[in-house]
């Protein structure tokens, strides 16, 4: 059993989506009991077993549709009348879907970046605290949140990018949270914001469209001002209002 856990914090940790197949009930004579535990991988491989032959064959097409779907279902399973196997029991077998995790960037780790990872931490985040002030960094004692004490620009390097992928930008600096916005914006992402008054969010569309090039699209992509209007004040308000947009974006993205 160990093993089916080990490859699923391994599938986790390499943003592989899986399927878990359980059985958890059983009715007259079956090939396994109840606890019996499967994984489907995309491909259709397996690890595990939940009885073989046509109800395994059967289980890893629903799994598959499963991941298709992402959302955790219950079959049920009549082994001699739809399955064609001898054994004549039922079993009911609950799939749940383990997906890629979303991975937050927290791009500051000042007083609303602290309390964005805090808020953040018992949601679906892979959470990644960013500041080049050891002080700032060492200040939050979060468990769960990954903190990287780097230089920023020494940092985007080494942060992988995809779709599921939610940057918030919010360091000391204007210049320097503009030198990041225009890493991240080339970068495929799920959510892309930066923190700013209306005024810097004015002066930043129109340096990046005067001076990089960035296309009116790309700036659309961009939450900024950062988070939703709810008129947020202080940085607990602010990170709530920030934290209420990503949890929109990251349950719209399934859609």
């Amino acid at each position: 059993m160990s093993i089916i856990y080990n490859l699923i914090y391994d599938s986790q940790r390499k943003n592989i989506p899986v399927a878990l197949c359980t059985i958890v009930s059983v009715k007259g004579s079956t090939p396994r009991k109840v606890g019996a535990k499967m994984l489907v991988f995309e491909d259709g491989s397996i690890s595990g077993t939940i009885g073989g032959g046509n109800l395994e064959k059967k289980v890893i097409e629903n799994a598959l549709n499963v991941l298709i779907g992402r959302e955790a279902k219950l079959f049920k399973h009549d082994l001699l009348h739809q399955l064609d196997m001898c054994c004549g029991g039922t079993v009911e077998i609950f799939i749940e879907p383990i997906l890629e995790r979303n991975r937050l960037y927290i791009f500051g780790a000042g007083h609303t970046g602290h309390k964005l990872a805090q808020y953040a931490v018992n949601l679906d985040f892979e959470i990644f605290l960013i500041d080049d002030r050891k002080e700032h960094l060492d200040g939050c004692r979060i468990p769960g949140v990954s903190k990287m004490h780097m230089n920023f620009q020494e940092s985007l390097p080494l942060l992988p990018f995809d779709e599921n992928v939610f940057a918030c930008i919010m360091t000391y600096s204007h210049p320097m949270d503009r030198e990041i916005l225009s890493y991240c914006i080339n970068k495929p992402f799920a959510y892309l914001g930066m923190i700013g008054s209306q005024r810097k969010v004015e002066v930043t569309k129109k340096m990046f469209a005067e001076g990089l090039g960035i296309t009116k699209s790309q700036l659309d992509k961009v939450d900024m001002p950062m988070g939703l209007d709810i008129m947020a004040e202080g940085p607990d308000e602010i990170a709530i209002s920030i934290l209420a947009k990503l949890i929109d974006v990251k349950h719209k993205k399934k859609l």
